[in-house]
């Protein structure tokens, strides 16, 4: 097993924001050049979260960065904090300004980024935050970046689906940028759901998170867990208390897939995902 440096926090400054970025970086410590996966968090979680599947990755070779985004519960911004209805844009700024510090981030550890295979992975909050820079809109707001050239493809978990008559009273009040258009997601992307995930936050069942799949243009892919919720089994990390579904299987099937689709979306061979496709029913389009 390779060894794996990990590094935090960096501090990326952002006088704008209110709070300079915080950002973990781990990568295998060799000299090599390494394809770089960009992984935004959920709601209330940080840089030091996902490990199963940050173990997984920098174990297939690719450096995983982390920024903490404001909502963090590390960071206990008040509600009352001006930025509060702002943060869902400040995401999707902190992920551009990551790859905007690659040179910074990358002289950290002993071997380099392969600036021409990046991906973006984010879960839940983090799935919707990095759908934009993969070209998803928001409906009825300005100002959402254009797709990135920069990224390769994505991996969104739990994506949260449309927003028009489907929110729950609650998120339609609370949170009305919940309110996506998936037709200009045309980047190459894996979406994976449960179909146990019944949210709050929506009136739908569990298909609601597969709107992403179905609503945008291909090449896309889905992978339905049996019995998973919102946190997939697991992917937060090893042990957490908030996982409902705790299934060390179903974790290890995400890991396989997820690194297995990278792998392919970054050109280094088809082999293992056209293996876990074929095994695990995932869907294609």
């Amino acid at each position: 097993m390779t060894p794996v440096i990990s590094v935090h926090p960096v501090i990326l400054p952002a006088p704008e924001r209110g709070d300079d970025l915080r950002v973990r970086v781990s990568a295998p410590a060799t000299a090599d050049t390494h394809p770089v996966v960009i992984l935004s968090h959920g709601f209330g979680g940080s840089a030091s979260g996902y490990a199963p599947l940050v173990d997984a990755w920098t174990e297939a070779g690719f450096a995983v960065l982390q920024p903490t985004h404001l909502d963090s519960r590390a960071l206990a911004l008040p509600q009352d904090d001006p930025r509060q209805p702002d943060i869902w844009r400040i995401r999707i700024d902190d992920v551009t300004r990551v790859l905007d510090n690659l040179d910074a981030l990358e002289a950290l550890i002993p071997g380099r980024f392969d600036r021409d295979r990046i991906a973006v992975a984010g879960h839940s909050y983090g799935a919707q935050t990095v759908s934009a820079l993969l070209g998803a809109r928001v409906i009825g707001f300005d100002g959402v970046p254009e797709r990135d050239p920069r990224i390769t493809a994505g991996v969104l978990l739990a994506l949260t689906g449309t927003g028009l008559g489907d929110l729950s009273p609650f998120a339609a009040e609370h949170f009305p940028f919940m309110s996506p258009s998936f037709a200009e997601l045309t980047a190459p992307a894996l979406l994976v759901a449960g179909d146990k995930d019944q949210s709050l936050l929506s009136t739908r069942g569990p298909d609601w998170f597969t709107d992403g799949f179905h609503l945008s243009p291909s090449p896309k892919d889905l992978l339905t867990l049996p019995g998973g919720e919102h946190s997939l089994g697991g992917i937060t990390g090893y042990g957490v208390t908030e996982t409902t579904d705790e299934d060390p299987e179903r974790v290890a099937l995400v890991r396989r897939a997820s690194t297995a689709y990278l792998r392919k979306a970054f050109g280094l061979g088809d082999a293992d995902w056209d293996d876990v496709r074929r095994e695990a029913g995932i869907e294609s389009k």
